[in-house]
C-alpha cells in the first residue's frame, strides 16, 4: 500500500525558500538560475559550486524545514537487504539509497529531498510508504559504488553455472569447455569484471582447492575473498578466459601468458592473464588496466614539492639514465609512465621496450618483448640507437647485457629511463655493479635514482584522531626533529573502507642524485665510501623517514608505513 499523498514532501521551489530565509540575496538566486539554465544541473549543486552556501549549510536548512532527518552516511552501517529494496540502476538515477525499514516504512536518502519526481517513482518501487532522510551527494554516490556489490549475483552465477556443468563428467573437456561459451559462464565473468572495476581491483585471482573454487580481489594492495564457488566450475571459467586471451585451451600441464580486452559501462580494461597448473586445476592470476583513466600526471603522484622539482629537472636533462626502483606493486610502472607524460611531445622521439606494453601513448613507439622470436630487451635496445631516439623507456633493467646497453645509451647522448627491483636508491647503484656493470661507466651515465613505496591510506570517512603514544612519538622525533607537528589519526572502519580503515594508497618516496663525490665515490669501487657519501647528501631523505612524515601528517598509521617500507607490522 502507498502511503497516503499528504505525508509526501511538499512541493517547494529552493530558490525561493532560501530566498524567504535569508540563506542566499535575490543577486546570487538570480546568477545561479542563469547558471542552471545554461548547464541543467540542479539549482542546489549550482548554489554549491558557486560558493553561495556549503552543502552542509544547504543540507543542514533543508533539515530543518522540512522536518527531516540528516544521515551522514559516512557512519552509516548499510544492511544489503534493505539497500536493495531499490534496485542499482533506480538509485543512480534518483540519487537515493534505502537505509532501513521502520515500522513498516523505508527510510530512503535523498540527494534532493524536494524532487517529488524521484519520490513518486521510489514510492511506486517500493511499494511501501517512504520515510525521506537528507543525504551529502558525494557520499551518496561512494555508498551506490561500494554497497550494491555484485556477491550475491556472481554466488547465483556461479551456482547455475555449476547446475549447467552437471550433466558433464567433473573433468571437463574441450567439449564441455565449448558448450559453456554462452550463459551463464560469459554472465559470470562479465560480471566479476564489473565488480572488481566499481571496487578499484588491480588483480583478480581465480584459485581452485581440493574442495572449492576462491576468487580473491586485490584492494588497495591486499586480497580480499569475493566469493567461494564448487570447484567443478574452475576448468569452465578458465577455458573461457582463455578463449578471450588466445591462448591454447587444451594445454593444462604449462603456464600461459596473454591479454584480452573488455568492455565495462564505458571503461576499456586491459587484461593481463597468466595461467599456472597447479594441484587441483589451474590457478588464474589477471591484472586490470583502466585505459579510459589515462596516465596519472607527474605533479599528481603525490610527491613532496621539494623532490617533484628536482626530479623534474633531472629528466629534463638531455642524457644518462634515471631508474625508479622497488618492490613488485610499488607503483614503479606508473612513475614511469608520468615522466614519460610530461616528457612528450611532437620535438622529442620516444622510444620504449616493455613487457608487456601495459598503456597506449599518442606519438610514442612502444615495442614489446617476445623470447620466442629472440625479441629481447637487449636486441630491441641495440635497434632502438639506430632509430634516433631521444628517450628511451626500457621496462625493466633484467640482465647484464640489457644493463651495458642502457649505460652506454645514457652515456652517449640519449635519456634512458628504467626499472630495477631493489629496496632503496642507494642499493640501486650497487646492484647494477653486481650486474657485471663497469664502476665507471655507472658513475658516468646514472644521474638518479627514485625507490618508492604505496601505503594505505587511512579512510577520509571514518578517520578520527588519536593521541601518540610514548612509543611512537619517541620513534617520530627521532627521525623526524622535535619540530615537526605530529597529528595522528587512524580509521575506525566503514561501510566505505570495507571496514578495514583505510581506503586508497599515496606514494612514498627517496630520491637520490648522483652527483661529483657520488661519482667519485663509484669509481672508488668501495661500496661503504658510496654509503657514507649517500648518506651526507643534504637533500636525500630516506624511504624511512618519507613514510614517518606520511604519519605525523596523519596520512597513515605507523604500522602500515614499518610494514610497507619494511615488510613488518
Amino acid at each position: 500500500m502507498i502511503e497516503p499523498a499528504a505525508s509526501r514532501p511538499r512541493k517547494v521551489r529552493l530558490g525561493d525558500l532560501l530566498l524567504e530565509h535569508k540563506v542566499i540575496s535575490q543577486g546570487q538566486l538570480e546568477a545561479a538560475l542563469a547558471d542552471q539554465r545554461k548547464s541543467g544541473r540542479r539549482l542546489g549543486r549550482v548554489l554549491i559550486e558557486n560558493g553561495f552556501l556549503s552543502e552542509d549549510q544547504l543540507l543542514d536548512f533543508l533539515s530543518r524545514q522540512l522536518n527531516i532527518p540528516y544521515v551522514d552516511l559516512r557512519q552509516y552501517t548499510f544492511r544489503p537487504e534493505v539497500v536493495r529494496l531499490i534496485p542499482e540502476a533506480h538509485a543512480r538515477r534518483f540519487r537515493v539509497i534505502a537505509l532501513a525499514v521502520e515500522d513498516h516504512a523505508v527510510l530512503v536518502g535523498f540527494a534532493d529531498p524536494i524532487d517529488i519526481f524521484a519520490y513518486d517513482e521510489i514510492s511506486r518501487l517500493v511499494q511501501k510508504p517512504l520515510k525521506p532522510a537528507v543525504v551529502k551527494e558525494a557520499d551518496l554516490l561512494k555508498a551506490i559504488d561500494i554497497v550494491y556489490r555484485r556477491t550475491d549475483e556472481i554466488s547465483g552465477l556461479a551456482a547455475e553455472l555449476e547446475q549447467e556443468l552437471a550433466a558433464y563428467d567433473i573433468d571437463l573437456g574441450l567439449a564441455a569447455a565449448e558448450a559453456t561459451t554462452d550463459a551463464p559462464v560469459v554472465k559470470l565473468l562479465q560480471t566479476l569484471f564489473e565488480d572488481a572495476v566499481q571496487v578499484n581491483a588491480s588483480d583478480i585471482h581465480i584459485e581452485p582447492d581440493e574442495k572449492a573454487l576462491r576468487i580473491r580481489f586485490r584492494i588497495d594492495g591486499e586480497l580480499r575473498v569475493q566469493t567461494v564457488a564448487d570447484r567443478r566450475i574452475a576448468q569452465a571459467l578458465v577455458s573461457r578466459l582463455k578463449l578471450m586471451a588466445g591462448l591454447d585451451i587444451s594445454e593444462k600441464r604449462l603456464p600461459q601468458d596473454g591479454r584480452c580486452q573488455v568492455r565495462v559501462r564505458d571503461a576499456r580494461i586491459d587484461v593481463r592473464l597468466s595461467t599456472l597448473p597447479v594441484q587441483h586445476g589451474e590457478s588464474v592470476a589477471m591484472r586490470l588496466l583502466n585505459q579510459s583513466t589515462g596516465i596519472l600526471a607527474l605533479d599528481g603522484l603525490g610527491m613532496p614539492e621539494g623532490l617533484l622539482k628536482r626530479l623534474h629537472a633531472m629528466i629534463r636533462q638531455p642524457h644518462g639514465m634515471v631508474l625508479v626502483t622497488g618492490p613488485t606493486g610499488s607503483g614503479k610502472t606508473t612513475t614511469l609512465y608520468a615522466m614519460l607524460e610530461a616528457l612528450n611531445g611532437p620535438s622529442v622521439k620516444l622510444l620504449t621496450v616493455e613487457d608487456p606494453v601495459e598503456y597506449r601513448l599518442e606519438g610514442v613507439n612502444q615495442v614489446q618483448v617476445n623470447p620466442k622470436i629472440d625479441l629481447t630487451f637487449a636486441r630491441v635496445l641495440r635497434a632502438f640507437l639506430r632509430q634516433d631516439p631521444d628517450i628511451i623507456l626500457v621496462g625493466e633493467m633484467r640482465d647484464a647485457e640489457t644493463v651495458e646497453i642502457g649505460l652506454r645509451a645514457a652515456m652517449t647522448g640519449h635519456l634512458v629511463l628504467s626499472t630495477l627491483h631493489t629496496h632503496d636508491a642507494v642499493s640501486s647503484t650497487l646492484r647494477l655493479m653486481d650486474m657485471g656493470a663497469e664502476p665507471y661507466l655507472v658513475a658516468a651515465s646514472l644521474r638518479g635514482v627514485m625507490a618508492q613505496r604505496l601505503v594505505r591510506r587511512i579512510c577520509d570517512s571514518c578517520a578520527e584522531e588519536v593521541a601518540a603514544t610514548p612509543a611512537e612519538t619517541a620513534a617520530l622525533r627521532s627521525c623526524l626533529g622535535d619540530e615537526v607537528p605530529i597529528a595522528l589519526r587512524r580509521g575506525r572502519g566503514c561501510a566505505f573502507c570495507h571496514h578495514t580503515g583505510f581506503r586508497g594508497r599515496i606514494g612514498v618516496y627517496e630520491l637520490l642524485e648522483i652527483d661529483e663525490p657520488l661519482a667519485h665515490a663509484l669509481q672508488s669501487g668501495k661500496p661503504e665510501l658510496f654509503v657514507k657519501e649517500a648518506a651526507a647528501q643534504a637533500a636525500y631523505r630516506r624511504l624511512q623517514v618519507e613514510a614517518l612524515a606520511q604519519v605525523a601528517r596523519g596520512s597513515t598509521t605507523l604500522d602500515e608505513a614499518m610494514r610497507a617500507v619494511y615488510g613488518t607490522g
